[in-house]
């Protein structure tokens, strides 16, 4: 058993306990970063709403990633287009209706926010089908190629005047074009609670707040339910992608990404495998990218940049292809030490070291490190730009990962198409009844009961 492994297994409560010690490392790491930057209570909250927020978005958008790569093993580095679909498709159905004079360009349909939140998970599915049909005989590069075409196609598209603005239903309706558009329906919050009829119960709430947050206490509130409802969302996407995983239909998945001949040759339909799996992936997609953009108030197509993906791939890798928790993990990870972590960083650094004389540019930073050998001026510049330099951080710990572990932190338990083991019996194990722990066949009565079918049980 490997390190990973026996830690996995010590731990209360299997992965859960897993992840919740992982969260919780995380949530202790930021306060004690929040009590070293002076932070009062307030800003406390705020600090762990952000990265709840961040936690919850990353997650998702791991999971519903580990389901196209890990599980079916298809390439896709087009993810910031799906999310722009669903996003942009569920504020046409949700905004308002365009009434002259106001702050928005341009309106909606102002159909309820979950019905935009329906339509904009089934616009992206639907561009998923769209775009998994010509790539079915793609694989592996060719079909990175064809997602991250299809992202950037997607992007240009918001961009473009023509669909600025236009007549949808006697509405004058659009996507804003290079201006954005002001999401200016009702807060998701509200939506919801008013939905279930408790939003009188939830200002009741935030007004007994005010014992803790004297000063404006519902933006802090509102932070920290909206994270908590995405660790909720996180919750739900972990469940039907277990379930999924576990179904004959999710075997069939994980027998394309070992083989897609061997599969075929199971009279298996493998194209509409895929298809399936690529549209549910990309819902997912929207639906996380709607959760991302809905409570910011605004959304501008140049948001939707290929880097969003690489975070999201990152993400994956560090925990593991292949695995639900690994991917949550990842995706908790990324968001705690490299989404949010520079900027901590370096906020901790200015506060202990206030005096930090770092060199004013890159050349004064590497010259004594290239004529002298003295690395000092080299490292105070990395730390003073440690913001600014943070996709190198990233790419460095990507380069680290791909040579040192590829597997991520747990993309050695991928789960194998097969329900039952299909390797052949040790010799060694025949000879005692009941054989050994490590994948010995059982004997009974001193016969094995594996035949000559592969080391398989004849059932």
């Amino acid at each position: 058993m490997s390190v990973r492994d026996d830690i996995a297994a010590r731990m209360p409560g299997g992965d859960a306990g897993l992840i919740v010690a992982t969260l919780a490392t995380a949530y202790i790491l930021y306060v004690l970063a929040g009590v070293v930057l002076g932070y009062d209570l307030r800003g406390q909250l705020n600090s762990l709403a952000t990265l709840t927020f961040y936690i919850g978005v990353f997650a998702m958008l791991s999971l519903a990633l580990n389901l196209h790569w890990g599980y079916t093993g298809l390439f896709n580095i087009g993810i910031v287009g799906f999310m722009a679909v669903g996003v942009y498709v569920m504020a046409l159905v949700s905004k308002p209706l365009y009434v002259a004079g106001g702050a928005a360009q341009v309106g909606g349909l102002g159909l309820p926010l979950i019905v935009g939140i329906i339509a904009g998970m089934v616009a992206a599915a639907l561009l998923g089908f769209v775009v998994a049909l010509p790539a079915l005989r793609l694989r592996a590069d060719y079909l990175a190629i064809v997602t991250i075409a299809m992202s950037e196609i997607v992007r240009f598209s918001f961009l473009s005047g023509e669909l600025q603005q236009f007549q949808l239903l006697g509405s004058r309706v659009g996507f804003g074009g290079g201006s954005g558009l002001i999401l200016d329906f009702v807060p998701p919050l509200e939506a919801l609670f008013r939905s279930v009829g408790l939003w009188g119960v939830y200002l009741g709430f935030v007004d007994a707040t005010k014992v803790i947050v004297p000063t404006n206490p519902k933006p802090v509130v509102d932070g920290l339910v909206y994270g908590l409802l995405l660790l909720a969302g996180v919750t739900v996407f972990f469940w039907l992608l277990k379930r999924t995983g576990e179904s004959p239909f999710g075997r069939v998945l994980k027998a394309i990404r070992e083989d897609e001949d061997v599969a075929n040759a199971l009279g298996k339909d493998t194209d509409r495998f895929k298809i399936k799996s690529f549209m549910l992936g990309c819902a997912l997609m929207g639906l996380a990218g709607i959760l991302w953009l809905m409570p910011q108030g605004a959304v501008t197509p140049n948001f939707f940049r290929p880097r969003v993906t690489f975070f999201i791939w990152i993400a994956l890798i560090i925990g593991g292809a292949g695995s639900n928790t690994g991917s949550v993990l990842g995706g908790a990870t990324f968001a705690a030490l490299l989404y949010q972590g520079p900027r901590y960083f370096q906020n901790l650094v200015t506060t202990v070291l206030p005096n930090l004389d770092s060199p004013p540019g890159f050349g004064q930073a590497v010259g004594p490190f290239i004529s002298q050998l003295d690395p000092v001026p080299f490292l105070l510049y990395t730390i003073d730009s440690i913001r600014q330099l943070q996709l190198v951080v990233m790419g460095l710990v990507l380069i680290w990962l791909m040579h040192n572990r590829p597997e991520g932190l747990l993309g050695h338990r991928k789960e194998t198409a097969s329900v039952i083991s299909l390797s052949r019996p040790k010799a060694a194990a025949a000879a005692t009844d009941g054989g050994s722990e490590d994948g010995d066949v059982q004997t009974d009565g001193g016969v094995d009961v594996a035949d000559s079918n592969g080391g398989v049980d004849d059932e």
